[in-house]
């Protein structure tokens, strides 16, 4: 038993009826988070890389940034040494640079579960699924507005899918509860029906609070202070605007010592400019201007630059996804964060299609992928995304998180060591021999390919036989499957009660709000 684990059951009790439920708990297994082995892929050269650098500081210096409706930010980029003038912030050439310099390169986020504990940064890929769709998506029910259950639902499936390693944030939006108090339901949620990390709620500072006072209900008032237990999404409204409630929610976060996502949100010929380079250029000033505000509310906050890239259809105005446009910007942007020396957030299961189909295969692949490439340590909307992130999907939720596992074996790498040349295999087999019954097969068959656990590779005729599945009909098989084996990991009772008691609380004290 560690020792966060043990001063926070001397000081709930319980803890009798605690270790009595751990040892007769069931474990899910995990996969630890991904350790890449292989090259990042870095497609910008020194010089377009000095350029975007030169041009983003042109960028803070001489255009600016808005802080909207947040006096406190403005006096402390006053004393910064910022020229600020109404809302808008100018940054010497170099200011924000300099602050930058404070945040960590990696941080670790625990887990309530230490063994699911996950490292953000250095060669490290963190998978967390969808966040923010109002609206679901399953075989029985079609496309409806999203409720609490299924975002319990969703919450189980992270739980037991092993490729995930954090059970995310907002996974759907759950529009049966009220706006105002539906993030206490959906962080119990995260914290009752998982051990996975998870991420604190940002939609308005005072729920950031909420999640920070929760926080320390479930790990121990002194061990959050100390340690980071949370991650939370701080969306950059572009172009270089900084909203009072995104900002209120960092001040929080920040302030308590727990990691914040700061993630211009473009939209390609949109938000930023129609080229790869000005929206690298954009980009990467709306971070720095971010990631430093993040720094004047405490030196050493953990932060993970963000870049959440789409490009737009001139015809329909609507976003696409897994373009070649993308790609490059995704890869690009990597490289400057590795340049700044902070984690990495890009990519995801992305996708514009209706229905979990061979659109949504292919561009879920292509950013999937990409992902891997292009240094990315935190993976936000790793499974469950569709049409465009309007749906959360339970199919493809667990068959994006199916693939997970094949993004695991390919950072693995190459192994060239005895074993991985397998000379004694083709000694033993010979011309014209089989590998099937051979020494080496046997000892490495079980390990040796990634295997699914959704799709189909049954001869035509079995396949016929159980009914021509479809990959979609599997795939709502293996929720059905899922969640019928689900089992809610232990959780002190003392710790529970606590948290139960803190939401009537904070559940009273406010009426009902649906806006």
């Amino acid at each position: 038993m560690n020792d966060a684990s043990t001063s926070r059951r001397r000081g709930r009790g319980g803890g009798g009826a605690a270790r009595r439920a751990e040892r007769s708990a069931i474990s899910i297994e995990t996969a630890k988070y991904i350790e890449r082995k292989i090259p990042n892929l870095d497609i910008l050269s020194e010089e377009a890389l000095e350029i975007i650098e030169a041009n983003a500081e042109t960028v803070l210096e001489e255009i600016g940034v808005n802080f909207v409706e947040n006096p406190a930010a403005l006096d402390r980029w006053r004393e910064a040494g910022a020229m600020v003038e109404g809302e808008r912030v100018r940054l010497p050439r170099g200011l924000a640079r300099k602050l930058c310099a404070t945040a960590p390169s990696q941080f670790t986020q625990h887990a309530r579960n230490p063994d699911r504990s996950v490292v953000i940064g250095g060669r490290n890929l963190v998978c967390a699924p969808v966040y923010g769709p109002p609206f679901v998506h399953d075989m029985e029910g079609g496309r409806r507005y999203a409720t609490m259950e299924d975002f319990r639902n969703f919450v189980k499936l992270g739980y037991m899918s092993k490729w995930l390693h954090h059970s995310g944030g907002t996974v759907c939006e759950p529009t049966d509860v009220p706006v105002n108090k539906r993030h206490l339901d959906m962080l119990y949620a995260h914290m009752s029906l998982s051990d996975k990390p998870f991420m604190g709620s940002v939609t308005e500072p005072s729920r950031a609070v909420d999640s920070i006072d929760m926080a320390k209900i479930l790990f121990g008032e002194q061990f959050v202070e100390d340690n980071t237990v949370m991650t939370s999404l701080i969306n950059i409204n572009s172009p270089l605007t900084f909203d009072s409630v995104m900002m209120g929610a960092l001040e929080h976060f920040a302030a308590h010592n727990q990691a914040a996502i700061i993630s211009p949100f473009i939209v390609g010929g949109a938000m930023a400019p129609v080229s790869v380079v000005g929206t690298l250029t954009q980009v990467l000033a709306e971070v720095l201007a971010g990631v430093a505000y993040s720094q004047l509310v405490r030196p050493g906050a953990p932060v993970i630059m963000g870049a959440f890239v789409t490009s737009i259809d001139m015809n329909s105005g609507a976003p696409t996804f897994g373009t070649p446009e993308a790609a490059q910007i995704t890869y690009g942007a990597g490289q400057l964060a590795r340049r700044l020396g902070l984690p990495y957030r890009s990519a995801g299961s992305f996708n514009g299609s209706k229905l979990p189909d061979a659109q949504a295969a292919y561009e879920t692949s292509n950013s999937l992928n990409v992902g891997l490439l292009a240094g990315v340590n935190f993976m936000l909307h790793a499974c469950g995304w569709l049409e465009g992130g309007l749906v959360s999907s339970f199919e493809k939720f667990v068959m994006d998180a199916d693939q997970l596992g094949a993004l695991h074996h390919l950072a693995r790498g190459v192994q060239h060591d005895e074993n991985g040349q397998a000379m004694g295999a083709m000694r033993e087999v010979g011309p014209g021999g089989h590998y099937l019954g051979c020494e080496h097969t046997q000892a490495n068959f079980k390990s040796a390919f990634w295997r699914s656990d959704v799709l189909d590779y049954k001869p035509y005729e079995t396949w016929a036989e159980e009914g021509s599945r479809d990959t979609a009909t599997l795939a709502n098989a293996r929720v059905r499957k899922l969640l019928a084996d689900y089992q809610q990991p232990m959780l002190d009772p003392a710790i529970d009660e606590a948290l139960k008691a803190y939401i009537a609380k904070r559940k009273e004290g406010m009426p009902d709000a649906f806006s």
